[in-house]
């Protein structure tokens, strides 16, 4: 059977030509920055004249290894609540990512909670989004994609400690790194945005799955991806993982000069 898995957004969130979005990714760089090495990043998912130039940066500064745990929100509803494929290849305009099937069927096979499940993922744009430019800094990753439906905290925490449980018997944590696709508030005035994501980005930064939750049920803060959030935290800590930084932080209204109803998008690095 063909585990082909089309670019589905491609021509809508990014260019479908290779050179246009080579182009395009590259004007979002500025200086080279000096590479950190780290367990996981966050890193926005709308298109990429809005949040590219904060998942760009973000990228910029960090030393992309080789195998990507992709983690991120079920929009569409569609397959599992704990979704993983454990084979086949993603396609984007910058050539075919490859899924490590032995990395990712160690991780099924440690997880109470993951299924396979390629519906999940088949129109879901959050994981390839974040593909391109993954490629662009390392064009030879592979990739474990996993798509989350859930708000139970109890659950993600525990599949994060399932999930570093897999990455430590792979024996492969040093080149291995947990990418958690989220934007923040959506479609508030500028001023409202900046201080709901001030307070979601600083239970990031403290590691603090558990507050960051509560603060998004205290402010109503309309963060998409706190599921693969809240996983990679959980993972990152038992992985080793001590601190966190904010590299960029920026809404919409960069972009579209609109300030009264915006999206924010922030990039990360956990360490």
């Amino acid at each position: 059977m063909d585990k082909t898995r089309e670019a589905t957004v491609a021509g809508q969130f990014y260019p479908s030509s290779e050179s246009q979005l080579k182009r395009q990714i590259a004007s979002f760089l500025s200086e080279e920055k000096q590479k950190l090495e780290v367990l996981g990043c966050m890193l926005p998912h709308a298109g990429y004249v809005y949040s590219g130039r904060v998942a760009c940066q973000t990228l910029n500064a960090v030393k992309i290894r080789q195998k990507i745990v992709l983690l991120g929100p079920n929009h569409t509803g569609l397959g599992k609540a704990f979704s993983i494929m454990t084979e086949g290849v993603w396609q984007t305009p910058l050539g075919g990512v490859k899924i490590d099937a032995g990395l990712a069927r160690l991780i099924l096979g440690h997880s109470k909670l993951l299924q396979e499940d390629s519906l999940a993922h088949i129109q879901e744009h959050s994981l390839e989004v974040e593909l391109p430019i993954l490629q662009y800094f390392n064009s030879g990753i592979e990739i474990v994609p996993i798509a989350f439906l859930s708000d139970d905290i109890g659950k993600l925490k525990q599949a994060g400690g399932d999930l570093a449980a897999a990455i430590k018997e792979s024996g492969k944590r040093d080149a291995i790194m947990l990418v958690a696709s989220s934007d923040m508030t959506h479609y508030e005035p500028q001023a409202v945005a900046e201080k709901k994501d001030a307070v979601a980005i600083a239970a990031i930064l403290e590691l603090n799955e558990d507050k960051l939750m509560q603060e998004i049920a205290r402010f109503n803060i309309t963060m998409c991806g706190y599921a693969p959030v809240v996983v990679m935290l959980a993972a990152s800590k038992i992985l080793g993982a001590t601190s966190a930084r904010l590299i960029k932080y920026e809404t919409s209204a960069v972009a579209s000069g609109d300030a009264t109803s915006v999206v924010g998008y922030a990039g990360v690095v956990i360490y």
